[in-house]
């Protein structure tokens, strides 16, 4: 699908109807709570209204098909004309998933395609079920059109709006006599009582049923009105044309009225309003040039369909225009309203690759910020000290800036969960509140596009297995309506991500029962874990307190995904719970993943990087004190054993043989486990820049990069869960869970 000199014109199109698109599916979970929230309902109107002007300036048919009948069905509910329920949600729903599919086609060059057809008269029903003139009560006539939906606003809002306008013209053209139009060479203007281009009484009439309804409507149907009216010239009087204008703008508001009226009186056409009055006020309710010009009146049928012979001078007159050819000069013009200035330009769109191309190359500068502060430390110059010290400080101020242009709000990921909440409910039979918090929080581009899945499975964890039925929820006394709340804030460099229900909460016995069942352990090690760790065994692969497997849960591949996603992330998980009132589940994740804090340890002569994230503590200990445990070397803190584990056996030529009595040993996090390295020599916190590795060494276990460091050596970066399922014997089992 190309679209050549628009291409750039689509471009923008996507952005824009992309946020909008993703604005669309929280509000429409938000109108269920607040069916009668008017600023709600017009935001909601308006949305698909942009939509479908964006995709029509670009002939998305498909697109434009779809967001029409959608515009038209919230015009009514804004209007009162419908009330929003459930069911109705559901189909509107089920319309913006298809305009998002034809989205994506489009974003992918690909022509979208038409909505189900079922879908289509699903809303239109929905429209229909909602009007208020009948059928049966519409202008006679066989051309008459339907009564419109898509109206722009009430009656006397201040403007006409374009289905008011084409019901005007389908009244005034399609209901009059083409054979009482006027020659080319009679008098433009036909006098009083004829039946030519004035618009008769039974043809006003009908107009006002089409805007108002049957009888409902002002002029020839009020007494006053009726008065005034000639009886003999069928034509509309200077009264009723002027009710008619209150009616579309407000009292004595309409432009022109008293134009319009002294230049009828004047006229020798009596009381009756003629082609180019009628044009007048065209262009003072449109504009100059705007409205639909007498050249385009065959389609409308108010003028003659065929002109056999035009005057010399109006050539043009023997073919249709286009809707936006000029007409006659008005004999007012209208004020011309003053010109505002444009708006500023504050912001800038610049490609994701460039910002990670700037990322990349102030990681360089970090480097070798890294190596002139370790050689200034060894330098006697004050002023080279100094100038290090400035670099140092711009250097850490350039990455924060930078960092930032990365940032993304949460909201992105937080928008998709109203929907995905609402949808699992209603499957369920559950009836739930969902809580967003701290929606403003940013985090690095490529953190919000991993978080998105970790947290879908969470949110439908908590809907599925923490909140209970109304039923249940009422029998333990608590409200028929469950509570979820989603919530992201800043500690430090880190993100707390946060998921908290008041359901039922976690009973730990019966996770050490199904843990026993299971065979992930034995009874005497589940008996030794105490709740907090019980809890983390749903974290366990193929774990799942669901007897019946369902398309929402049951299968136990859900929770072991998000802890190894979060733990790709250099992130931690942490549940608290307490049963029969609720859980909280806390996920802590870095700022960013480009430049990464880590503590710098030394195996014998070589240098590695642990991720500083996943560092618990650090203390120095005769390794003569540990004990085996269950074959296990451990060291016990504060009453706890610890299971230890030595790198440099792992990942160096040294054996047991090499071990020595007194050493560092680091405590380090990882998922749901506490355990302890060996280490030789620890150097320091240091900010690496990660490298991916090269070929022949990508796919080391254990391996997550590599960095330079200060001192101008290469130092591996270590990916401990990698580490431990690749060396650790029984790193997996019971001991160490936190």
């Amino acid at each position: 699908m190309g679209f050549g000199d628009d291409e750039d014109i689509l471009q923008d199109f996507l952005v824009e109807a992309g946020e909008i698109l993703e604005k669309l599916s929280e509000q429409l979970v938000d109108l269920e709570q607040r069916p009668d929230d008017a600023d709600l309902l017009n935001a909601i109107f308006r949305g698909f209204h942009t939509v479908k002007g964006g995709a029509g300036f670009l002939q998305v048919t498909p697109m434009v098909e779809c967001c029409h009948v959608t515009e038209n069905l919230f015009d009514k509910l804004r209007n009162g004309e419908l009330k929003v329920s459930p069911a109705m949600t559901d189909v509107v729903l089920s319309a913006l998933d298809a305009v998002n599919q034809q989205f994506d086609a489009l974003s992918q060059r690909v022509e979208p395609e038409p909505a189900d057809p079922e879908l289509i008269a699903s809303l239109e029903r929905l429209v229909a079920g909602g009007s208020v003139t009948p059928v049966a009560e519409q202008a006679p006539g066989p051309s008459a059109s339907p009564p419109s939906s898509a109206g722009g606003g009430t009656i006397g809002g201040g403007d006409i709006t374009d289905d008011e306008f084409e019901q005007l013209l389908d009244a005034i053209g399609v209901d009059a006599d083409p054979q009482s139009s006027p020659a080319p060479n009679k008098p433009a203007q036909p006098p009083a009582g004829s039946s030519g281009d004035d618009i008769s009484d039974d043809e006003f009439e009908a107009l006002l049923d089409e805007l108002h309804g049957k009888g409902k409507g002002p002029g020839a149907s009020t007494p006053s009105a009726a008065a005034d009216t000639d009886s003999t010239s069928g034509d509309i009087s200077d009264d009723e044309f002027e009710a008619l204008l209150d009616e579309l703008h407000g009292k004595g508001k309409a432009p022109g009225v008293a134009n319009t009226k002294a230049e009828s009186s004047s006229s020798s056409a009596g009381d009756g309003i003629s082609d180019d009055e009628f044009e007048h006020l065209l262009d003072q309710l449109h504009g100059k040039g705007k409205g639909p010009s007498a050249s385009s009146a065959p389609e409308g049928g108010a003028v003659e369909p065929e002109a056999p012979k035009a005057p010399a001078a109006e050539p043009q007159a023997a073919k249709p225009e286009p809707a936006s050819a000029p007409v006659p000069a008005p004999k007012a013009a209208p004020a011309k309203a003053p010109e505002r200035e444009a708006p500023v330009e504050t912001t800038v769109r610049v490609d994701t690759q460039r910002l990670d191309d700037i990322m990349n190359m102030v990681g360089e500068l970090v480097l070798v910020r890294n190596r002139l502060v370790r050689l200034g430390l060894d330098s006697q110059d004050e002023a080279l000290s100094k100038a290090v010290a400035n670099l140092d400080v711009v250097t850490g101020d350039l990455q924060t800036s930078v960092m930032k242009t990365r940032m993304q709000p949460i909201k992105k990921v937080f928008g998709r969960f109203p929907r995905v909440v609402r949808d699992l409910a209603r499957k369920l039979n559950k009836e739930i509140n969902l809580e967003l918090v701290g929606e403003e929080t940013d985090l690095d581009k490529n953190l919000v596009e991993a978080l998105a899945d970790p947290l879908v499975h969470l949110v439908r964890n908590a809907v599925d297995h923490g909140i209970e039925t109304p039923e249940e929820r009422e029998a333990k006394g608590k409200p028929r309506t469950g509570r979820v709340v989603l919530a992201a804030e800043q500690e430090g460099d880190h993100i707390l991500l946060s998921i908290t229900d008041d359901g039922a909460g976690m009973d730990a016995h019966k996770l050490r029962a199904i843990a026993v069942e299971k065979g992930l352990m034995d009874a005497d090690a589940a008996a030794r874990l105490s709740d907090s760790e019980a809890y983390n065994l749903i974290f366990a692969p193929g774990f799942s307190t669901k007897k019946e497997i369902s398309d929402v849960s049951g299968r136990g591949v859900g929770m072991d995904v998000v802890k190894t996603k979060i733990t790709q992330l250099n992130g931690t998980l942490e549940i608290q719970s307490t049963l029969g009132e609720g859980s909280r589940l806390n996920i802590k994740v870095p700022l960013t993943l480009a430049i990464m804090p880590t503590l710098m340890i030394m195996l014998a002569d070589q240098a590695f990087a642990l991720p500083l994230s996943s560092v618990n503590e650090i203390f120095y200990m005769d390794l003569r004190k540990t004990h085996v445990v269950d074959g296990q070397e451990c060291v016990t803190i504060r009453d706890r054993a610890i299971p230890v584990f030595h790198l440099k056996e792992w990942l160096t030529p040294a054996t047991r043989a090499d071990r020595q009595e007194e050493a560092h040993i680091v405590i380090v996090a990882v998922g749901t486990l506490t355990i302890g390295f060996v280490v030789d020599q620890l150097v320091g916190q240091e900010e690496v820049v990660i490298k991916p590795l090269g070929k022949m060494l990508q796919g080391t276990p254990g391996m997550a990069g590599a960095t330079i460091t200060g001192d101008g050596t290469i130092a591996l970066i270590l990916d401990v869960p990698g580490l431990l399922k690749r060396y650790a014997r029984g790193a997996g089992s019971s001991w160490g869970h936190r």
